[in-house]
């Protein structure tokens, strides 16, 4: 049996910590949208209310190597938990859904500064068979949050209200990031190189316009091409033009982000709203696609293009208004295309090619195409949603999917 050095431990259980956490906090938002926006009169304005945390981690991305040489891991570190913390309290006592989004923002803000740090580390110290135990260990950190992070999350809405239900999440997140900065905090930052803070911010800016357009069909437009330009302008060279290999799975790592994340943030109100279901049903479909995602990464891992075009079919049939009984069965079997797709993916995504990408590199392309996935998925579900085309996003997300199948063969 290999031991493994203390550092890699550390770094390791600090991954599967913080994907413990991330999984609490998404069950904790998605169980709570519909009834934040209700409570803050924001049914118009989901955009705002699922994209900001995801805006904030993409405005930080640039800036995390700036604060890091400026501040050092401590000082980061520190830097990350107070936006983090403060965050979620602005979050918690909004009386409004601007008030909202911003302290989501600054939350972001946090993720995105310790984000790329505690990625790069993973690639240049676990090599890809422990990568793979790192992401199979980490997709059965969804199992738990999924099966009881729903009911949890309403049972304590109703006990304390939704305010200090937001705020569970807490302590999940600071005891993962403080395993991984330990873990990496004697990592030499040579090589990390500042990110373009212009090309950088287009990517946040176009998306905002998405959000902000309010069903004005010029300003969604012009957001949606200045995001485009921002992510051909930053991720490596070739992945517009789907050249095979590393390029060609950091392109279908976005699609794949924006529809099945796109799809997730919404799915409470997608059956709360769209089906007429109320919050226990919804809390079951939600916990479906995670649980079913964590149960296949177990057993069945890379095989990308399958997986992914069983989750656009899956996606698809939740825009056609179909019973609740085939509604679930088909976010489940869209869980299981992720759970079949994403480790096979991943490695791809992670792994240097013949243009020799340093692990910081392959972190930062790697968070970007999620991020940007996920950014414009629930930039274009929320404004969508917010303009009465709740069913037509899950359209749009099926076919992201759909693409991604088709780029993940290259």
């Amino acid at each position: 049996m290999t031991v493994l050095p203390r550092g890699t431990l550390l770094l390791a259980v600090g991954i599967v910590a913080l994907e413990f956490a991330a999984a609490v906090t998404g069950f904790v938002a998605s169980t709570l949208l519909p009834v934040v926006a209700r409570d803050l009169a924001a049914g118009d304005r989901l955009g705002l209310l699922i994209a900001g945390s995801t805006l904030g981690l993409f405005v930080a991305l640039p800036l995390a190597s700036r604060v890091l040489g400026r501040l050092g891991t401590r000082g980061t570190l520190a830097a990350g938990m107070l936006a983090y913390v403060g965050g979620l309290a602005v979050a918690a006592t909004a009386q409004g859904a601007w008030t909202f989004a911003v302290g989501q923002l600054c939350t972001g803000l946090a993720s995105g500064l310790l984000a790329v740090f505690g990625m790069s580390s993973a690639i240049r110290h676990l090599d890809e068979r422990l990568r793979l135990r790192v992401i199979a260990a980490s997709s059965a950190m969804w199992i738990g949050p999924a099966l009881v992070g729903p009911a949890a999350t309403l049972g304590l809405d109703h006990l304390v209200g939704w305010r200090w239900t937001l705020l569970v999440p807490v302590p999940f997140v600071l005891f993962g990031r403080l395993l991984v900065v330990r873990a990496v905090r004697d990592d030499p930052p040579a090589d990390a190189a500042t990110r373009p803070l212009g090309r950088t911010l287009l990517v946040p800016l176009g998306a905002a316009g998405v959000v902000l357009s309010a069903g004005w069909c010029p300003l969604a437009l012009a957001g949606a091409v200045v995001a485009a330009a921002g992510l051909v302008a930053i991720l490596p060279a070739g992945t517009a033009r789907l050249r095979p290999g590393t390029p060609a799975a950091l392109a279908a790592m976005v699609l794949f982000a924006v529809g099945y994340f796109g799809a997730d943030s919404l799915i409470t109100v997608l059956l709360t709203t769209g089906y007429g279901a109320g919050l226990g049903r919804a809390a079951i479909v939600l916990s479906a696609a995670p649980l079913a995602w964590a149960v296949t990464s177990l057993f069945a891992r890379r095989f990308p293009a399958t997986g992914l075009s069983l989750a656009a079919l899956g996606t698809a049939v939740l825009a056609t208004g179909a019973p609740f009984a085939v509604v679930l069965a088909a976010w489940t079997a869209a869980g299981i295309g992720v759970g079949l797709a994403y480790p096979g993916l991943y490695v791809r995504a992670t792994t240097a090619g013949p243009g020799g990408l340093t692990a910081i590199e392959l972190a930062t392309a790697v968070i970007t195409a999620e991020c940007v996935g996920q950014l414009l998925g629930r930039a274009i579900g929320g404004t969508l949603s917010s303009a009465g085309g709740l069913f037509a996003s899950y359209v749009v997300f099926a076919v992201a999917l759909a693409a991604a199948a088709a780029v993940s063969r290259r």
